[in-house]
């Protein structure tokens, strides 16, 4: 493959992978704290248009070299549910697995599991500054949560909840589901942490948003396309008339 082809196909590479992205943020509209996430790329052998270009519009080679996320706060819905937590300004709710491990997520739509143990709706423990489960005892019905993260019930203050910061947020490997793990980075206490109750912090993706990026990425992959199929045919014209030149 000449060049200008190998230049559109990387192109046409990083585009589907772009449309991978798109599909996953408005496949997580509706997840709870979710954060939406972009490809990142750079270009390299850039051709500026000029008389003797072959193409109209500037060819380069593209390279994607990762993800950004969009660590913006989503909107506020209020749910009316006791168990529903949201957190305002910085911090993430530390959680734990069936395997021990330790996660970190936004998502503050919880539940109690079989055992009265504060979880997840996906099942994972939510932890207590101690970095233990937070139980509810089967007699308590009224449970409050405290801007600090204090839990209550009727009898009194069972525990606070454990909220984790990070020095790079966007270190954070995405596991599902909203869920995020630390790697090698140490989880510590947020200075001033903001819970509220009866409300989970939206998806920060924008829909609309979205949509025309997605628009935008199908035309671009068709315009890299239309290159491919016009470098084709300039390649097999260029060789009919060396062919012909013998004949």
């Amino acid at each position: 493959m000449e060049n200008a082809g190998y230049i559109a196909l990387s192109r046409q590479t990083a585009l589907w992978r772009q449309m991978d992205q798109i599909a996953n943020n408005m496949a997580n509209l509706n997840t709870a704290g979710f954060k939406g996430e972009r490809e990142l790329f750079t270009d390299y052998v850039a051709q500026v248009r000029t008389d003797r270009s072959l193409f109209k519009d500037k060819v380069a080679f593209t390279q994607d070299f990762g993800m950004v996320r969009d660590l913006s706060e989503g909107a506020f819905e209020t749910t009316g549910n006791a168990l529903d937590v949201a957190i305002k300004g910085d911090g993430y709710f530390e959680v734990e697995t069936e395997g021990g491990q330790r996660l970190y997520t936004r998502g503050g739509h919880f539940k109690l599991n079989a055992d009265g143990q504060l979880a997840t709706s996906a099942g994972e423990l939510v932890l207590n500054e101690n970095e233990q489960p937070i139980f509810i005892a089967p007699n308590e019905t009224e449970i409050t949560f405290s801007r600090d993260g204090t839990i209550s019930t009727e009898n009194g203050p069972i525990g606070r909840l454990r909220l984790a910061s990070f020095a790079d947020e966007r270190a954070l490997k995405k596991v599902s589901g909203g869920l995020y793990d630390a790697g090698e980075q140490a989880a510590r206490p947020v200075v001033a942490p903001h819970v509220v109750q009866g409300m989970l912090e939206s998806s920060n993706v924008n829909p609309m948003l979205e949509m025309t990026r997605m628009i935008e990425v199908q035309r671009a992959y068709e315009h890299a396309q239309k290159m491919i199929e016009t470098e084709h045919d300039r390649v097999r014209s260029a060789i009919d008339a060396y062919a012909k030149s013998f004949s």
